[in-house]
């Protein structure tokens, strides 16, 4: 046991995680430069205005843009970019948010955007007064529906970047942006969980958000990039309805330094070593019956590979998804990415392990599978009960 492991102080699961940089797992593992940032930083006192001037040059450097502010996550980010684009550096409009008479108050998102990341991305614009107006259907928009739906109440129009929303038969980035534009409207791209730092802002979107807590390996917080008007009329809104979404001293310098630490990121080596968690966990399952991996790339072309797991009851006496529970369960719990996992798998993430923990994941891996194959049942859990077990636990809380 690790004396050090803070968790064991606290009464928390060792958990390994596998699953990717999901919020509800504390997101990513914080870079070392971070760290140091963020003790550096607690004992002494600072004009917030000013860090965030610091940050908004690092910001405008790493994202090729013009300038940048650190929020407290890319959600808040959501509805202060929103809420921007809505008054603009109009103080007292500022104040009267979420009240939106006399504004321009509704904002677009294709209709296979309106995602949950944990909570509605909708909820997100709708707090700051705006009114929401899909386009298009759930797997089918084209630029008609999203021309057709601008008016002269349209604020602006929200663009998801994520592996959540549906992958196909929705409007690329590049033709939403041009749509728009030609309409006279701001696009704010989502881009939460996304390597490409400056990709979405060249294709021209007016505003990328991106958390600092995800691949960056920074603290909890969102970072607000793009055009120097529409950045402060976001950042003005801390004035306002961002006032309950501020982030502390610490944030913003951890932020920093951990934009600074990507700069000279061995990005190459990052993702050798990980593909060399995935030959490992392949090869522990090769020949497993009734269990195929494959190493399948991101989604949203992030340069990161993922390995499927599929599982077939009958040959591996056990479903995917009561393997999960399995790995997710004892002294060494694994946590594995299982947002499909009615369809028969999971993905496992090796973006998230400290040195030593893809073997614990292999020997985890082989030891559920193989205690599986010894029960004279297929061990076969209602899903429903599955599914329904979160909310439940939600709904117990704190108990």
């Amino acid at each position: 046991m690790d004396r050090q492991d803070i968790r064991h102080a606290l009464g928390l699961r060792p958990i390994v995680n596998v699953s990717g940089t999901m919020t509800s797992l504390g997101a990513s593992i914080v870079v070392p430069e971070a760290v140091a940032a963020i003790s550096a930083i607690l004992p002494q006192f600072v004009e917030i205005d000013d860090l965030q001037k610091k940050a908004s040059q690092v910001i405008a450097r790493l994202c090729g843009t013009e300038a940048g502010f650190v929020t407290a996550s890319c959600s808040a980010g959501i509805t202060l970019a929103v809420a921007g684009a809505m008054t603009g550096s109009d103080l007292a409009a500022i104040e009267r948010l979420p009240d939106a008479a006399g504004l321009k108050d509704e904002v677009l998102i294709q209709t296979g955007h309106m995602v949950s990341y944990g909570a509605p991305v909708e909820q997100g614009i709708r707090l700051a007064g705006a009114k929401v107006v899909p386009v298009g259907q759930a797997t089918s928009a084209r630029a008609y529906q999203l021309d057709g739906a601008i008016t002269d109440r349209t604020a602006a129009a929200v663009y998801v970047v994520s592996h959540h929303t549906v992958q196909y038969g929705l409007i690329p980035l590049d033709e939403f942006v041009a749509v728009c534009h030609a309409r006279g409207v701001p696009v704010i791209v989502d881009a939460a969980s996304e390597y490409d730092l400056k990709g979405f802002l060249a294709t021209g979107a007016d505003i990328a958000l991106y958390s600092s807590h995800k691949f960056l390996g920074g603290p909890t917080g969102g970072i607000v990039a793009g055009k120097t008007d529409l950045v402060r009329a976001a950042y003005l809104q801390n004035y306002g309805i961002g006032r309950g979404m501020k982030i502390g001293k610490e944030g913003m310098a951890g932020t920093i330094a951990a934009l600074e630490a990507w700069e000279t990121r061995d990005h190459q080596a990052i993702r050798e070593r990980e593909s060399g968690y995935l030959k490992l966990w392949m090869d522990a399952l090769n020949g497993r019956p009734g269990v195929k991996a494959v190493v399948e790339p991101d989604p949203t072309h992030n340069p990161l590979d993922r390995l499927k797991v599929s599982v077939e009851p009958h040959e591996a006496h056990i479903t995917a998804w009561d393997l999960a529970d399995a790995l997710a369960s004892g002294p060494t719990p694994i946590i594995v990415r299982d947002h499909e996992i009615e369809h028969g798998f999971f993905y496992m993430d090796p973006c998230n392990l400290h040195p030593g923990q893809e073997s614990i994941v292999a020997h985890r891996l082989v030891e559920e599978l193989e205690r599986a194959r010894q029960s004279n049942e297929i061990i076969a859990t209602p899903l429903e009960r599955r599914r329904n077990r979160r909310t439940e636990a939600l709904m117990r809380w704190p108990g």
